[in-house]
């Protein structure tokens, strides 16, 4: 029964996130704090199943790890939130009214569809910046910092360098006419899809599910020690499109990291990106007192 309940734990949330959202009042679904309490509690449940069904011994979480994950998870819902939204959201709203873009049409559609579309907005968008991100040097040295985690667990995917963090949570979703039930439902979805893909649980899903969303067992070989062996498997939620585009890779992997494995502080997270002008100016620095030394 638990084996059971275990492999068909993340399809189950889903689909009650899915029901909850449909049938949830307008006082609910209206208010911005729900979808904020929703996936809260989503990742806590998540976090909660680590101590039930352990998949590592290696990813056990510690304090240190849970402390760190929880300051990211608070700034991506504070700061990252606002700077998506009045950077990125609010311009592009701004030119939909502009220039007279509509998409009523979508306000008819049936629920389960408007939040697949959402879903799959979010996620094109996400894959191709990760994919980005894996292919050229200034996109990697922001998001070099999340695969420096040594470690997989539920909130490590909120954990990273604030400028990945920023370009990660961009979208085209505000162009288009969508009710709030199916936008907050469609995040809902994907923060449990994409928190379970970070999770020390061995809550493997049926093959039907893995072969749509993104499951910890290839998302860990994402994470694999050495940079080439990275550069797979780039969907956040939705693995379907690796298998789209010729990207995905199958296998698990329970070594992760980069550079030796070795864990980043905060503060080398933060300023990871910077590490050629930081070294520049050092080298600067030293050739200045040498040459002072010389004189």
């Amino acid at each position: 029964m638990t084996t059971t309940l275990l492999r068909y734990v993340q399809p189950m949330m889903v689909a009650a996130v899915l029901f909850g959202w449909a049938v949830a009042p307008a006082a609910v679904t209206g208010n911005p704090w729900s979808i904020v309490l929703a996936t809260l509690l989503t990742t806590a449940l998540i976090q909660g199943l680590e101590w039930v069904s352990e998949r590592h011994r290696s990813w056990r979480l510690t304090r240190q790890e849970f402390l760190t994950d929880l300051f990211y998870l608070t700034l991506n819902y504070t700061a990252i939130a606002w700077l998506s939204r009045t950077l990125a959201d609010a311009p592009l709203t701004a030119a939909k009214h502009a220039l007279g873009i509509t998409t009523a049409w979508a306000m008819h559609l049936p629920f389960v569809v408007q939040v697949a579309m959402v879903i799959v907005l979010i996620e094109f968008g996400q894959y191709w910046m990760h994919r980005l991100m894996h292919n050229q040097a200034f996109f990697w040295s922001t998001h070099a910092p999340h695969h420096h985690l040594t470690q997989l667990n539920a909130m490590k995917g909120a954990v990273g360098n604030p400028i990945e963090l920023f370009l990660i949570s961009l979208s085209v979703l505000a162009l288009f006419d969508l009710p709030l039930a199916a936008e907050f439902c469609a995040l809902n979805i994907l923060a449990i899809v994409s928190t379970f893909a970070h999770a020390n649980t061995r809550c493997d899903p049926p093959r039907w599910y893995a072969y749509v969303f993104t499951t910890i067992r290839n998302h860990s070989l994402h994470h694999s020690v050495g940079y080439e062996e990275t550069r797979c498997n780039y969907g956040n939620s939705l693995i379907l499109l690796d298998r789209i585009f010729g990207t995905y890779c199958d296998g698990e992997a329970e070594a992760v990291g980069q550079d030796a494995r070795r864990r980043l502080t905060i503060r080398e997270q933060f300023l990871f990106p910077a590490q050629p002008l930081i070294a520049r100016a050092r080298w600067r620095r030293d050739a200045a007192e040498q040459t002072e030394a010389a004189i």
